[in-house]
């Protein structure tokens, strides 16, 4: 799940900087590559595309080899790319900012792959409307993409924070939680949020749908990494843009592959097809170029790292909301152009939309 906990511990500190001290000046090229993933609707088809043998057959197609891992931890996938024990993974634009890029690795958006359309809610128990809300506890993964979309949905009629209660709940707990009398609203994403809405009462009130574009789900791959081993970042779009195509065709091939990765995350082909709904997919690699090159894309960017600075989540030391530079594809840069740490380059997602790989 795409849940963010704080912050780059002492411990991954540390191993950061045992990594950066033990790396050569000028790295070898490498033939060896990790991919870490989690269950989530935007995710699966990298585990998919890795049983059916794409992966293999793109890395084969460039004489290198893919590794893909599952991770049933969203942030553990997160933290052990960010120590360098992985290459590439998969995570929100949020946490990439968060995490990786605050903590100092340099990291490219390679695969702009969707934006949560409705698939992350918020919903109130027995009342109909956002601004019940105002004095309710609310029931979140504190400091998660669910904690951004309270704050957005609660901006648009004029509250704030302050104006509710933010208990830190676990999303393993959040079904049972919401069957308790004590919690009354809560936040959370798919396929909970379809489990929690099939119980009487249960109203959403907002959703990810009115801020279309903010949640985006990505791959991301370690800058340095992918500017002396281009072949890895040409395989993973070559997979990536196969399996699109497959999985979005209306043959009995596509839904098969519906069907399987609906199984791998807990449900079955309706019950991924309705994630897929609330999904804004980019099943083409054209679609993903234009949402990194968009003019929304640093609109976007600059309110996330707001809320993340407002919530001390760009470090301990960092005096402004500036502190992590963000390069987008058109050369602007948001934040310190001295010190840029995440990348949307859309130089792979093109060269699939050309057939050039």
């Amino acid at each position: 799940m795409r849940q963010l906990t704080r912050i780059i511990t002492t411990f991954l500190i540390a191993a950061l900087f045992t990594v950066a001290v033990s790396a050569p000046a000028f790295a070898a090229e490498k033939k060896r590559f990790k991919l870490a993933w989690s269950i989530y609707v935007g995710w699966m088809p990298w585990g998919w595309a890795s049983d059916q043998g794409i992966v293999k057959k793109w890395a084969d197609k460039y004489n290198i080899e893919i590794e893909v891992v599952q991770f049933n931890d969203y942030i553990e996938s997160i933290n052990q790319y960010t120590v360098g024990a992985f290459d590439a993974v998969t995570a929100t634009n949020m946490d990439t900012l968060a995490i990786p890029s605050a903590g100092g690795v340099d990291t490219t958006a390679l695969i702009v792959g969707d934006f949560s359309n409705g698939n992350d809610a918020i919903i109130l128990k027995n009342k109909t409307s956002l601004a019940d809300i105002k004095g309710q506890p609310v029931n979140l993964v504190e400091l998660s993409v669910s904690h951004y979309l309270l704050v957005r949905g609660l901006e648009t009629i004029g509250l704030n924070e302050r104006d509710v209660q933010v208990i830190n709940t676990s999303d393993a707990d959040m079904v049972a939680a919401y069957s308790t009398s004590d919690v009354t609203a809560l936040v959370t994403w798919n396929p909970l949020v379809a489990e929690i809405l099939a119980i009487p009462g249960a109203n959403k009130v907002f959703d990810s749908s009115d801020i279309p574009g903010e949640i985006i789900d990505l791959t991301v791959v370690n800058s340095k990494t992918l500017t002396d081993n281009p072949a890895f970042g040409k395989a993973l779009a070559g997979a990536w843009y196969e399996t699109m195509q497959i999985m979005s065709s209306d043959s009995a091939a596509g839904k098969a592959a519906r069907a399987a990765m609906g199984e791998a995350s807990g449900t079955d082909l309706q019950g991924y097809e309705n994630q897929l709904d609330a999904t804004k997919m980019f099943f083409a690699a054209k679609d993903g170029v234009a949402l990194a090159t968009s003019s929304e894309l640093p609109k976007t960017m600059d309110m996330v790292r707001g809320f993340l600075f407002e919530h001390g989540l760009l470090g301990d030391g960092a005096a402004t909301a500036d502190v992590v530079g963000i390069a987008f594809p058109d050369g602007q840069i948001l934040g310190d152009k001295a010190n840029v740490k995440f990348r949307f380059d859309t130089k792979y997602m093109q060269l699939a939309a050309e057939q050039k790989l």
